[in-house]
């Protein structure tokens, strides 16, 4: 059996990392004047190499050679993930006074450490503070947030930072020299991008992409990571520019129909949106593509994507972005018909047709006006003047109505939790009471709470915020909360159940 490609071109010394010269440094600076400390903390995202500099060190420590592969009695690597109670870690602190076999130190490595119960840390914490002298500590995590300060003060931390993309693609070419694949610099780069600044992720997608062919193109590539490719999006975004609805529709169609997925595809035009506002110094334009990134990143939360990606780009366009637009060119070929939700209603019509109307300016109509009095005229004049010109806001009643329209017609168990909330609306804040903990930690979930904020800001046609609180004095009124939804009951205690836990959540037996 083969050897996967990131495990056969391990580091096998400090100087053969790329990307953390700041770690290697130091390091080498420190063994070469014999200063071990008795615990260090390698911290970054995964794939970088944390573990391959535990190995390296702990081999350093020792002054033994180090091949990437013969474990050896006295350096002890654990695997926190799975040894993460504390009877584990008891353990652990009761062999720590046992000397080296035939070393000088006794390093122990501690991968995701931050997988340690409470508990377990707790045991750990004595024995990193004052070891045994004969013992070296080297914990590596991917998620220093979740260890606790006690144990991060005790160590000496090192960050290693994610690799940048031409350090990937240098270090991939070489690989791919050593395998004999050869591999266009277009392949190189969408690979390292996809990389996330990872040696492993990238490596292991150059092995995935070489197991068929030994020469890769970018075709290759964008096929086995299911990305459109840059013609496909850039005949969107040019479309965009033009401001042609039906253009940009094709468009869409065409990227989609190449097998590539909604959510990813909303993703790599975030990613050229993105790019672009560099360049970007008309204020008013920097809005619009602000408005459409983050309608984009709400793609893969949405239940019909597609439908909600064309409207995403249609509310681009100029003229387009406070109307309402009807979707078209809604297909029912197989490949697509998971991206449209069964309650969809397709668009006959062409585009052009729907789109027309909601341009189209309306009639001027001349009204003749009354006679008046001159004082009275400019009363009236100086009146319309210092009015406020703004559009009159919906009532919290007709707004909180509208948005649960809105959430029953597409996520039937948030509205069966949102329905028994008592409403009011300061400025523009939507506060939310609930007579129970349950309702507001429902609604309090990150997911649902951007969903609810987003639906009530398109229907306020402006920016709300969310604030969700207890009140337990609406407890006796809970059960007076109409039931509106499939379960009905003429007993009471059903229906006080029902409008206390919602609808969704109850089964009458």
């Amino acid at each position: 059996m083969g050897v996967a490609f990131y495990r056969k071109y391990r580091s096998l010394s400090l100087d053969e990392l790329v990307g953390q010269d700041h770690i290697t440094h130091a390091l080498e600076a420190a063994l070469s004047q014999d200063r071990i400390n008795h615990a260090y903390l390698l911290t970054g995202p995964r794939g970088i190499g944390k573990t391959s500099i535990a190995r390296i060190l702990a081999h350093r420590i020792n002054k033994i050679e180090y091949n990437g592969s013969a474990a050896h009695i006295d350096i002890i690597e654990i695997d926190a993930a799975s040894n993460r109670r504390i009877d584990e870690i008891r353990d652990l602190r009761d062999k720590v006074h046992i000397a080296p076999t035939s070393s000088t130190y006794k390093v122990y490595i501690i991968d995701e450490v931050h997988m340690l119960t409470k508990e377990a840390f707790n045991a750990l914490l004595k024995t990193l503070e004052e070891p045994p002298a004969h013992v070296v500590f080297i914990l590596a995590t991917t998620d220093i947030h979740k260890l606790p300060d006690t144990i991060i003060s005790r160590c000496i931390r090192f960050s290693l930072k994610p690799i940048s993309v031409s350090d990937l693609i240098k270090h991939m070419r070489f690989i791919a020299k050593e395998e004999k694949i050869t591999i266009s610099d277009d392949a190189l780069a969408l690979l390292a991008e996809h990389g996330d600044g990872s040696f492993r992720d990238s490596i292991s997608l150059l092995e995935q992409a070489s197991s068929s062919t030994k020469t890769i193109e970018l075709r290759d590539v964008e096929s086995i990571l299911g990305v459109a490719n840059k013609d496909a999006l850039q005949q969107v975004t040019d479309a965009l520019n033009i401001g042609d609805a039906p253009i940009v529709l094709a468009s869409l169609d065409t990227l989609l129909d190449s097998g590539v997925h909604t959510a990813v595809a909303a993703k790599q035009l975030a990613g050229v949106l993105r790019a672009q506002l560099a360049a970007q110094t008309d204020k008013s334009k920097l809005e619009s593509v602000m408005n459409l990134l983050e309608r984009l990143l709400l793609i893969p939360t949405m239940p019909n994507q597609r439908i909600s990606l064309e409207i995403a780009l249609l509310r681009y366009l100029p003229g387009l972005s406070k109307t309402t637009i009807p979707t078209a060119s809604v297909k029912n070929n197989s490949s697509n018909k998971s991206d449209y939700d069964s309650s969809s209603t397709a668009i006959s019509s062409p585009v052009s047709e729907t789109i027309k109307p909601a341009l189209a300016a309306e009639p001027t109509v001349k009204i003749k006006p009354k006679p008046i009095e001159e004082n009275a005229a400019q009363d009236n004049i100086k009146k319309e003047q210092d009015a406020p010109k703004v559009k009159p806001d919906k009532n919290t009643a007709d707004l909180w109505a509208e948005v649960l329209t809105v959430i029953k017609n597409t996520h039937n168990t948030l509205y069966g939790v949102a329905r028994l909330a008592h409403v009011t609306l300061e400025d523009d804040t939507l506060k939310l009471s609930f007579a129970f903990p349950f309702h507001q930690k429902k609604i309090n979930d990150n997911h649902n709470k951007q969903l609810l904020r987003d639906i009530a800001s398109k229907v306020a046609d402006k920016s709300i915020t969310v604030e969700c609180i207890v009140d337990t004095s609406l407890k006796d009124k809970a059960a007076d909360i109409p039931i509106t939804r499939s379960i009905k009951s003429d007993n009471p205690s059903i229906s006080a159940i029902s409008n206390i836990f919602g609808d969704s959540e109850l089964l009458e037996s």
